[in-house]
């Protein structure tokens, strides 16, 4: 192994890992009021790579990809994020993760280093545009220093590659002069830190950041009202109320358009509508709040909480319906992290999301 062998606005970032876990998807907010800086001290090499996954994900930055690389054989990348499809062979930043128990020193840093110049020249990628350091203890008083002075740093560096020096120890002497001839040609202010209250401000634009720190979820705002006209989104729930008042009414009401002659329905119809996209509005809203899988796992436990209901004898889909909207309504899903967020509308909208998915039936169809 040679020594360069020793990751709602509306962007979506791609990744060939998989998204960062979350272990309590049904579970609320809860837990001691640990400060975040506290709970980051206290993380594993691990938990401090994964955070950092996510942190990247809402830099100000049109990344192609995002990819968590941590582990033997990383070559020095432990987060890569890459802004064409070219990945290594194009534009890339670099995020270094370095959870240690005191600051970063040069001498720790300088490893690492070596390792990025090592595998430029093996091939293993090009040159990234920055490479930066995130350290919860941040660097040491010499590394800031010589980060904020980028030739210091790298005539600092070139003074440890030299035969003999335990930073290129294992080295031939060509490597090391193939090294020399690199760093003397490279602009040594790619090499930057990131102080940790900077990267908890960004992590906190995240979806991960309310689950990860216990804090509360950002507010929500205003839901949609449904549009004049039926959206092809809504077909198959529309299709399941027009079974409902049709049976109610056989004769008088045959379309969707035909809902408007008993006042009753329509007024039953747009109610139906508002619930739906209120449910639509929070699956949106929890794509920037909450971790991958949370909105799911409500709509999961809500089917679960009213579909013995929908099951049981009703003298008909009306009734059926107004049951189960009252159900929902009474459900305790206290333990969900979205509950906090979640109006009554917006479980009756998830019944329609679900009839929209024929999980849930108002009128059983011959």
């Amino acid at each position: 192994m040679t020594t360069g062998e020793q990751q709602i606005d509306r962007r979506v970032t791609v990744s060939d890992m998989p998204m960062p876990a979350d272990s309590t998807l049904s579970v609320a907010l809860d837990g001691p009021p640990v400060p975040p800086m506290a709970r980051i001290m206290s993380y594993s090499p691990d938990d401090w790579e994964e955070f950092i996954y996510e942190w990247a994900t809402a830099l100000e930055e049109d990344y192609f990809q995002i990819k968590r690389l941590g582990g033997a054989g990383d070559k020095g990348a432990d987060i890569a994020a890459f802004k064409t499809h070219e990945q290594f062979e194009g534009p890339w930043d670099c995020f270094q993760a370095k959870h240690y128990d005191k600051p970063l020193s040069f001498g720790d840093s300088a490893k690492e280093i070596l390792k990025v110049f090592v595998s430029t020249l093996e091939g293993a990628y090009t040159l990234p545009r920055s490479y930066q350091f995130l350290a919860p203890r941040g660097l040491s008083t010499q590394l800031n220093m010589l980060v904020s002075k980028p030739t210091a740093l790298r005539a600092k560096f070139l003074d440890r590659l030299v035969e003999g020096d335990a930073l290129v120890k294992g080295l031939d002497k060509a490597v090391i002069e193939a090294v020399r001839t690199l760093v003397a040609g490279t602009a040594f202010s790619m090499f930057r830190s990131v102080e940790v209250q900077e990267a908890l401000t960004t992590h906190s634009q995240t979806r991960w950041h309310a689950s990860r720190f216990g804090t509360s979820l950002p507010e929500r705002g205003t839901s949609e009202s449904p549009p004049e006209d039926y959206s092809p989104d809504e077909t198959r729930y529309l299709q399941q109320l027009l079974a409902v008042y049709a049976e109610r009414h056989p004769g008088t009401i045959t379309t969707l358009e035909s809902v408007a002659a008993v006042p009753k329905m329509a007024r039953n119809l747009q109610r139906q509508r508002v619930r739906f996209f209120k449910a639509e509005s929070l699956k949106a809203y929890s794509a920037g709040a909450v971790p991958p899988g949370t909105f799911e796992k409500l709509q999961e436990d809500i089917h679960a909480g009213v579909v013995d209901v929908a099951d049981a004898d009703h003298p008909n889909g009306f009734a059926k319906l107004n049951q189960v909207m009252t159900q929902v309504g009474s459900l305790d899903l206290s333990r969900h992290k979205l509950i906090n967020v979640t109006e009554i509308q917006d479980r009756q909208g998830v019944c329609h999301q679900l009839a929209n998915d024929d999980r849930l039936t108002w009128v059983d169809e011959s």
